[in-house]
């Protein structure tokens, strides 16, 4: 709300060119703030106001835009000016900054790069996108062992002004080993000659560069971390993953992950849904609806099979919605359950047979109350359609909640398995949740349905 508020006097700012109030506002304002207020505006007006403020401060608020945005930003700098902003970023900002350029502007600004910055440019990239080593910073404070704590607070003091985080402090042997960690607090607290190993925390949670990011997020809560650190295959200290950058991967993970539940493909940039054009909207979901669409013809060829039944005994096309959407919803149920279970790690494939025997008990629970609600409701409540001879009411309602209470359990189970599969094979599970669960519920639900009438009522 505040940037649709501002953007109208930020732009009569600029046509003016009256900006030393807002450069005055902006320097009162956290960078997240900046950032949101810019992306009301085009790129080149924010480039306007961006110039206008000091080199890190800058810095700060280009490393909040979402890299959609700040790749239309850098559309309009040459390469000399993006390798001075990248400079002042933190290296896993820079290259973020960097990832969301064409592949030949990247190049270019990456050769403007002095060394340091470039090597470390390059190591950052030899990471793959969602490992831990993708989002991890290599701005920490390494202490080497057989230091005393007052040489540990003096190389921190020099240190610190150039480092993303110096809470934790991590003691490394001389190969560059993890050996544990020293808070300040610690060495706050310790006697100034005492050797950092004596207070060192050799219990050192810790994650792979190779592993998922989302490995990193799960210790970095379990744990109540501040930041955790990133080991090479060697056992080495090779970067951090701090807090806020877990909480941003946190994020992307959460938004991939909803929008697969849903059937959405394509990429799963941090661009705005109203920044996002509507063909990559239609890109994104057509494909999967498309075949979810064509998969759902079996539906109508079920339908088909049981034409005869469905025209001696019309009733049992008044209950099908109920049928379908009850399906649907315990299905989704015990599939949401599941998938979270599982990125918590409450689970893993390996539990399958405990869960769904336990889905299965559950399931057998509510199939009998929903069952028992559907005989109540086609025996208190008739449809008023006649029925065959020698077919009656109550044989009519005890169908429909035996072939309710079949499919709450079919639904149920299918919605525990699928995910746990999934996970079996290294697939995501939110990918099989919904609604491709919803379309296998409903086919297994038809089938269901009419086979249990058939021989119930013999039609």
């Amino acid at each position: 709300m505040l940037d649709q508020l501002l953007a109208p006097d930020l732009r009569a700012a600029i046509q003016d060119g009256q900006l030393d109030g807002v450069v005055e506002f902006f320097g009162e304002c956290h960078p997240a703030d900046i950032a949101e207020l810019l992306q009301a505006l085009e790129p080149a007006e924010a480039l306007v106001l961006l110039q206008r403020l000091d080199e890190q401060h800058r810095a700060d608020v280009v490393s909040e835009l979402p890299g959609s945005y700040q790749a239309e930003l850098a559309a309009l700098l040459g390469a000399p000016e993006l390798a001075a902003l990248s400079s002042s970023l933190d290296p896993d900002d820079r290259v973020d900054l960097l990832k969301a350029l064409p592949q030949e502007q990247m190049d270019e600004v990456v050769a403007e790069l002095d060394a340091e910055d470039r090597a470390e440019v390059e190591r950052l990239f030899s990471y793959e996108e969602g490992t831990a080593g993708s989002v991890m910073t290599s701005e920490y404070i390494a202490l080497p062992a057989g230091l005393s704590v007052s040489e540990a607070m003096a190389k921190i003091r020099a240190e610190a002004h150039d480092k993303e985080s110096v809470y934790n402090s991590y003691i490394v042997d001389g190969g560059g080993r993890l050996l544990g960690k020293v808070t300040l607090r610690d060495l706050i607290l310790a006697e100034p000659t005492s050797p950092v190993e004596a207070i060192m925390d050799d219990q050192v949670p810790s994650v792979g560069a190779a592993e998922d990011q989302a490995e990193a997020i799960y210790k970095l809560s379990h744990y109540d971390l501040v930041d955790i650190p990133v080991l090479g295959s060697g056992g080495e200290l090779v970067g951090l993953i701090t807090h806020d950058d877990a909480m941003d991967a946190m994020e992307d993970e959460h938004t991939e992950d909803m929008e697969r539940f849903m059937a959405i493909a394509g990429s799963h940039d941090d661009a705005g849904y109203l920044q996002t054009p509507t063909l990559s909207h239609f890109k994104n979901r057509v494909l999967w609806l498309v075949a979810l669409a064509a998969f759902g013809l079996v539906s109508g060829a079920i339908l088909q099979g049981f034409e005869s039944t469905l025209m001696n005994l019309m009733i049992l096309a008044f209950y099908m919605p109920m049928l379908a959407g009850t399906g649907g919803n315990t299905g989704s149920q015990s599939a949401t359950m599941v998938v979270r279970a599982l990125s918590l790690k409450e689970i893993t494939p390996r539990d399958a047979l405990k869960v769904l025997w336990k889905e299965f008990r559950v399931a057998l629970l509510l199939g009998i109350v929903l069952g028992a609600v559907a005989f109540l409701r086609v025996y208190l409540i008739p449809a008023g359609t006649g029925l065959p001879e020698g077919i009656t009411l109550p044989m009519v309602g005890l169908a429909i909640a035996l072939a309710l209470t079949l499919q709450v359990i079919s639904s149920t189970v299918l919605g525990a398995a699928l995910p746990l599969a999934a996970a079996r094979f290294g697939a995501d599970p939110a990918l099989v949740a919904s609604p491709a669960l919803t379309t296998v519920v409903d086919i297994t639900g038809l089938l269901i349905y009419f086979t249990t009438a058939k021989l119930v009522l013999g039609v």
